[in-house]
């Protein structure tokens, strides 16, 4: 209702009160100054006068009859304005229900509510000035008997003589030019949007009833309804004409201006009051209803997350969190393409063909075929580029979707949490993927942090965490990862201790101390080795030069708890060491021993390396090569030039194990850059029949070099895989069989069920048992009495004490 001003009017004299009052003749002076005042003459008019006359009439208690003349007059008029001044102007294809072409429609429905609204904003203006007239009875007379004042009357009779006009049909006319001006401009149309926000505002100020509620605006029953209906029909429409005409990418961002546009129209020509309700009708037509079409497109989901479309993605998550709140068809979608992605990934390893070792022949004599050694190396470097090349690859695709996820999805927790699944699905899919991101983490570790900042060498650390965090199985992680750290301590060829260390500590975040205990242990080995052997070279130093062993000898003693078997070995290999070696090794035991009593030392010659001064050609060179291949050498110290050795002289004079010595004869008489050697006859394979001399004309554009038989870090082949799933699979029932015990133990008697989940529960953060594995065991364990069956129910166990 729009406020009003009204002037000041002195109250009439005391004298009125006593004077005689004949209504028909006040009326009459009263009637004929309100008509002037709707035929806008009211400058002439003396509305002191007036109100003195109103006043006098509901004082002598003429209220009732005044009220009904008032309203009786305004609907005369009203009825006059329908006829003279509304009624011309209705669009002829409202009458008689023809179409129209678009500018009758745009022209004729403009000139309608260009008048409408005028007759509007004349009746408010005349209302307000009967209404200060009036302002006695209003005050008095309405409010006794609880009637609407004046001008509420007077809008409830707008509502009737003019819109609900029966015989014109002035408010159905009003809606038709109204939705017919909206289509327009949906349809790229211009409009007038003043006339149309006029005559809205019109209908928000009159109710259906005198209560005035909110809910009983005529803008709400009777013109929004058929605007929503409308609406619904014209983006549903819409929606099918966008799904044939639109790719992916252009129909989300029409469906992004017109909710924009719908939301303007609310703010500055519809009413506010209906932005939700027309919000929600174009959010179901456009998207509830499309969207698993559109995402689906071949320019949908997939295209975007394949082609880094971020920006076009960033719109789809913000059109369908409008209407799913859990994004659940995005969070599908985006997480299938990505586990297709990652599968791909999977397949592209080209596991090579590892070639076993040769069988021993009848004869006994051993495989010495060179080709099958160099295939094999070969074949176990090639698989080890590949599973490096897969981690990269994961990694790139976690970038990628990272990017995504920050960017276009907003950093949703309920998108991220979906990520991480899709990730963790596909790599465990991959049995290698313990071995792989273990082997990532040992080479960059060995060489890939060279030359990187600390930031950089964090990131990377990071990045092979998170591969970690996604793995099931991660105590097949930690015997790989075991493996390769003792042969980069083990071979010195860690690039930094700090950094390793710091790797540690980032895997102890993540599942505790339990889990790197045996590592830390490793470290403090080294560490107590270095100290050891310091100490070690100072005693023999003040023990005087006739016990001093002639080599410079450094000693790893490592704690058997804490070193895996696959990297030092499970058997004692024999060698027969030089005198020179042998009294330094012999000096050192007794050194360890007096230290600690009650040990016992077990040396690893296959484990060792020594770097050795060789003169060739009258040059200078230092290698390091194995323990093994420097017992090889220093047997042609002492011999005469051009002297020889044979295979099997070699073995009687080394005691080396065939396998090891083909391996390293291999490097030091086969490898062209450390020829050290010379083989007869000259081929790739070492045989027990070969000769072996020294390389009088080996030469070297290198100092230092090294002779290279201790592989490194590689991708196991089938058979190490296979024992390493033995191993496992032994430890893994170890493990269950404790996790029972303990939780039994503090329970005393549980079902089968509860057992088992909690069982699963203790051990997920290692790997995820299986119920076979789990029932197996329990069965082992009620053999071995630590558990029985409750009798008379089978499916409950008891702790037996």
């Amino acid at each position: 209702m729009s406020s009003r001003t009204r002037g000041r009017i002195r109250p009439p004299r005391r004298g009125l009160v006593t004077d005689q009052v004949d209504f028909n003749e006040v009326w009459d002076v009263l009637s004929q100054s309100l008509r002037e005042i709707h035929h806008k003459n009211a400058s002439s008019l003396s509305f002191e006068a007036l109100y003195r006359n109103a006043y006098k009439l509901v004082l002598k208690k003429f209220g009732d009859s005044l009220y009904k003349q008032v309203s009786q007059l305004v609907a005369e008029h009203l009825q006059h304005v329908a006829i003279r001044d509304v009624k011309p102007l209705v669009p002829s294809a409202v009458v008689t229900g023809s179409v129209g072409s678009a500018i009758e429609k745009r022209n004729g429905g403009s000139k309608f509510l260009e008048q409408l609204k005028a007759v509007w904003e004349d009746h408010q203006l005349c209302m307000s000035m009967i209404t200060d007239v009036l302002m006695y009875m209003n005050r008095i007379y309405c409010a006794d008997h609880k009637l609407p004042t004046t001008y509420a009357t007077g809008m409830g009779l707008f509502r009737d003589h003019i819109l609900r006009n029966s015989d014109y049909k002035i408010g159905p006319a009003l809606n038709k030019v109204i939705l017919d001006q909206i289509q327009m401009e949906r349809e790229g149309d211009i409009i007038s949007h003043g006339p149309i926000r006029s005559c809205i505002y019109m209908l928000e100020c009159l109710y259906e009833t005198e209560e005035e509620r909110d809910i009983d605006k005529v803008y709400l029953t009777s013109f929004e309804g058929e605007f929503i209906a409308a609406s619904s029909e014209f983006y549903r429409a819409e929606g099918q004409r966008l799904l044939q005409e639109c790719d992916a990418a252009t129909y989300l961002r029409k469906v992004d201006k017109r909710l924009r546009e719908e939301h303007d129209r609310c703010m500055d020509t519809i009413s506010t009051l209906t932005e939700p309700k027309i919000q929600a009708i174009v959010e179901q037509r456009l998207i509830t209803e499309n969207i698993g079409e559109v995402m689906d497109m071949d320019s949908g989901i997939r295209s975007m997350l394949d082609n880094d479309k971020l920006s076009d993605l960033k719109l789809l998550y913000k059109l369908v969190s409008r209407v799913d709140p859990d994004k659940t068809v995005l969070k599908d979608m985006t997480c299938d393409r990505l586990i297709e992605l990652g599968r791909g990934i999977n397949a592209s390893l080209t596991n090579p063909v590892v070639v076993a070792a040769q069988p021993v022949p009848e004869n006994g004599s051993p495989s010495t075929s060179g080709a099958v050694a160099a295939k094999e190396e070969k074949a176990a470097t090639g698989a080890t580029m590949l599973a490096i090349k897969w981690v990269n690859d994961v990694l790139a695709l976690k970038d990628k979707y990272d990017r995504i996820w920050k960017q276009s999805f907003d950093k949703d927790k309920g998108v991220q949490t979906a990520i991480t699944r899709a990730f963790s699905q596909f790599i465990n899919d991959l049995k290698e993927a313990p071995e792989y991101i273990s082997l990532f983490i040992d080479d960059n570790l060995r060489r890939g942090i060279k030359g990187r900042t600390e930031n950089e060498v964090d990131e990377v650390l990071d990045k092979a965490v998170t591969l970690f965090r996604y793995l099931t199985d991660k105590d097949l992680f930690e015997r790989h990862y075991k493996t390769h750290l003792s042969r980069r301590l083990l071979t010195n060829r860690t690039l930094s201790q700090d950094v390793e260390k710091q790797m540690i500590g980032k895997l102890k975040v993540e599942v505790g101390v339990a889990f790197t205990s045996k590592l830390e242990g490793m470290f403090k080995d080294m560490s107590l080795s270095e100290e050891m052997t310091n100490e070690f070279r100072r005693r023999q130093q003040d023990q005087g030069s006739d016990s001093t062993p002639k080599i410079d000898i450094s000693v790893n003693v490592l704690t058997s708890t804490f070193w895996p078997t696959k990297a030092v070995g499970s058997e004692v290999k024999p060698c027969l060491y030089p005198p020179v070696i042998e009294a330094a090794r012999e000096s050192f035991t007794r050194y360890y021993l007096d230290r600690h009593n009650g040990r016992k030392l077990i040396w690893k010659p296959n484990m060792g390396s020594a770097d050795l001064k060789v003169t060739f050609k009258g040059r200078k060179h230092e290698i390091n090569v194995s323990t093994f291949g420097t017992v090889i050498l220093l047997a042609f110290n002492d011999l005469e030039p051009g002297e020889t050795l044979s295979f099997a002289d070699l073995k009687n004079i080394t005691l080396i194990p065939d396998e090891d010595l083909i391996r390293n004869l291999q490097s030091l008489a086969v490898a062209p850059k450390t020829r050290l050697l010379l083989k007869k006859p000259m081929s790739k394979d070492v045989k027990p029949t070969d000769v072996f001399s020294i390389n009088d004309q080996f030469s070297s554009k290198h100092i230092r070099f090294r002779v290279g038989v201790v592989a490194a870090n590689k991708a196991e082949n089938e058979k190490e895989k296979k024992e390493t799933s033995e191993s496992v699979d032994k430890d893994r029932g170890q493990q269950i069989e404790a996790s029972i015990v303990r939780i039994m133990k503090q329970r005393k008697k549980l079902s089968h069920q509860e057992l088992v989940i909690e069982v699963v529960e203790q051990l997920k953060s290692r790997f995820s048992p299986d119920m076979g594995s789990v029932k197996k065991r329990i069965e082992s364990l009620i053999e071995r009495e630590y558990l029985e069956r409750v009798e008379g129910s089978r499916e409950t166990y008891k702790y037996l004490a």
